[in-house]
Order: structure tokens, then C-alpha cells, then sequence
């Protein structure tokens, strides 16, 4: 390892270290909850996954006042009534990414795995020239971040959970954040059952440092260890939204593995069905959107509750003071949640005071 690897990863331990890992909860609706009336009934949901590209100093320079535009661009959304119902966020490392949720004013601000997070132990499946061999030069070391991940929303929350990837299922310099997937249950004004929603931020290519064989074998294991995790929290009495970083863009190999484990449906592949009627406001060039892009999302209905996209578009992919705010943009995708009425109702939560 030179002189410089050495006092770069030195001063980003120490920063992440100091970095503080904030959190509100609440089990309350801001307003009480209409009465459906009789027949089918809906709602529709946003939710909005977005990488802020919250990476501290050393690593990145001059992020703090973008990050800080993100979050009061979400406060006055909120102020206006615009603003995204669920927020995912990736790479929230730094003190300001940290704080977004809380500057946005979101009553629930839920954290991911932290630093410190146990990781469970190594899977019989993982390569050993991936999990024995580690790359001590290459950042391949124990995590001094957290997993950067975030949960924003004003919904009640009823539930919540982390849990990082393996042990030594990772490469490369992401092996320095304790990368992983979070999951969170809440409520839905006047849906006959609740929301389970996951979080997650999958090993990185290029950045990563190492070759792209060693960064595959660690994202294909990251990815059966989502399916797991996805299987093991879903309440299947419940609809279902994932989202996160996947970073499989013009990756092949990386989308073949996801899309043979994870039998979801993607927002992409259901929104470029022209029956699906969704409204895409976005650009999709092709006929796999879906590879363009490291920023995804899917579903699944349950619970008697029906999920269905009905409009994607972009977020934060406006130029502020001549650059964009993060190297991404928000994906947003407004879903309707459908049922019938007559399905049986569930206990009501306390109006927030």
C-alpha cells in the first residue's frame, strides 16, 4: 500500500467515524384517514430513490451545500404538498447527506445499517478467491462507514429492520461501507393491509477498484442475499416495494444473475408495456430501459391490495449553480394501491398532534 492509499483511507476513518447516524420514528397519520367508499378503492403512493452522492471529504469535495439544497428542496415540496410519500436514499455517509431527512421535515427519518452493524457470517456459496483473498490494498478491510442508506416518509411506521450484507462479501473499496438493506412496514391511509418497503445499495463497478470478475462475484452474492433478506421480512399479507442503487447499468452479466434470483416485477419492464398504461416522463431509449440506468425499482401486490405503477419521471436533474446535485438523478415512480372496500380494515392508528 503507498504512502497516500495509506493516509487517504487513515483520514477516511477517521471522518466516518464522527459521522452521526440520526433518526426519528413515529406511528402516527399527519391527517385522519378518508373513508373509502363503496366498491374498489385507491390511492396513490410516490416514492423517489435517489443516490445523493453523500460521500465526506476526503473522498468527495464541496458536496455539503448540495446536499443541503436537497433537503430544502424536499422541505418546501413538502410545504407545497409535492413532495414524494416515501424517500429512498443511497450514500447517505456524510453529515449533511445524514441530515437530509431531517432538514426536509419528514416525520420519519429511518436509518441503515450503521458501521457498526453486525454482519452475518459468510455464505458455504461464496468464493473462496473472493472471501479468503482479501485485497488489504484495495480498501478490502472491515467497514468504517455505514451503508449510507435512508428511509424518508411521513407514513406511520410500524416496523423496521437492517441488516448488512456477509462477511467478506464485498470488493473492492465498497467493502469500507457496510453496505446492505434496510426494510421498513407502514401504514397506508385506509388500505386493508400494510407496506413493506426495502432500501438497498449493491457493490459498485469501476469504483470499486478491483477487476470486474472479483466486483461481479461480490454484487451476484449481494443479490442473493437481498432475495433472502426480501424473503424473510415480507409479510406476503402485504404489498411489496424494493429500490435502491443496483449498479447494473450496461451490465449483463450483473442483470442476468438479479433478474434469475429476484422474481419481482421491475418498474421498467412493466412501464414499457403499452397496456400497462403508465405514464413514462422520462427518456427511454431502446428496449431494455432497464440497463440504462443503476437506479431501480419493483413490486409485488398481496394483501388484497394491488400495486401498480402509474407514473415515472425524473427528480433532481435540474443543473443548481452549474452543476447537477448528485453524479444521479431521483428516480420517481407514483404507484396506485387499489382494494376492494369490503376487505377487512386495520386497526386505527392515532392522528399526529
Amino acid at each position: 500500500m503507498t504512502i497516500r492509499a495509506t493516509a487517504l483511507l487513515l483520514a477516511l476513518a477517521a471522518t466516518g467515524c464522527a459521522i452521526p447516524q440520526k433518526q426519528r420514528v413515529s406511528a402516527c397519520f399527519p391527517a385522519p384517514p378518508r373513508a373509502a367508499a363503496e366498491g374498489r378503492a385507491s390511492t396513490t403512493l410516490s416514492i423517489l430513490t435517489f443516490n445523493v452522492e453523500g460521500m465526506p471529504w476526503p473522498a468527495k469535495g464541496h458536496r455539503a451545500p448540495r446536499l443541503r439544497e436537497i433537503g430544502r428542496e424536499l422541505a418546501a415540496m413538502r410545504a407545497r404538498g409535492t413532495a414524494p410519500d416515501i424517500v429512498l436514499l443511497q450514500e447517505s455517509f456524510s453529515r449533511e447527506a445524514a441530515r437530509i431527512g431531517a432538514r426536509a421535515g419528514y416525520r420519519n427519518y429511518v436509518k441503515g445499517p450503521t458501521a457498526h452493524t453486525r454482519r452475518p457470517p459468510t455464505s458455504e456459496d461464496a468464493d473462496p478467491k473472493l472471501v479468503d483473498k482479501r485485497k488489504r490494498t484495495k480498501g478490502e478491510w472491515k467497514p468504517i462507514f455505514s451503508g449510507g442508506l435512508y428511509i424518508l416518509s411521513d407514513l406511520p411506521l410500524v416496523a423496521s429492520d437492517r441488516e448488512p450484507f456477509r462477511s467478506r462479501e464485498c470488493a473492492g473499496f465498497d467493502c469500507l461501507s457496510n453496505k446492505g438493506v434496510m426494510h421498513v412496514r407502514v401504514a397506508v391511509p385506509g388500505a386493508p393491509a400494510e407496506l413493506d418497503l426495502f432500501n438497498t445499495h449493491l457493490n459498485s463497478r469501476g469504483h470499486a477498484g478491483v477487476s470486474q470478475d472479483r466486483s461481479l462475484k461480490a454484487h451476484s452474492l449481494q443479490v442473493d442475499d437481498l432475495h433472502r433478506y426480501i424473503e424473510a421480512k415480507w409479510d406476503k399479507a402485504h404489498p411489496m416495494i424494493f429500490g435502491g442503487d443496483l449498479n447494473m447499468r450496461h451490465a449483463p452479466a450483473r442483470f442476468a444473475h438479479f433478474a434469475a434470483v429476484m422474481p419481482y416485477t421491475l418498474v421498467h419492464r412493466y412501464c414499457l408495456q403499452k397496456a400497462a398504461g403508465c405514464d413514462v416522463r422520462i427518456s427511454w431509449d431502446g428496449d431494455a430501459p432497464w440497463m440504462d440506468t443503476e437506479d431501480l425499482q419493483g413490486f409485488e401486490s398481496g394483501g388484497g391490495v394491488a400495486v401498480q405503477p402509474a407514473r415515472v419521471e425524473a427528480m433532481f436533474d435540474k443543473p443548481w449553480r452549474g452543476d447537477t446535485l448528485s453524479d444521479h438523478d431521483g428516480f420517481l415512480v407514483t404507484y396506485r394501491l387499489s382494494w376492494t372496500s369490503a376487505a377487512p380494515k386495520l386497526p386505527l392508528l392515532p392522528t399526529c398532534r
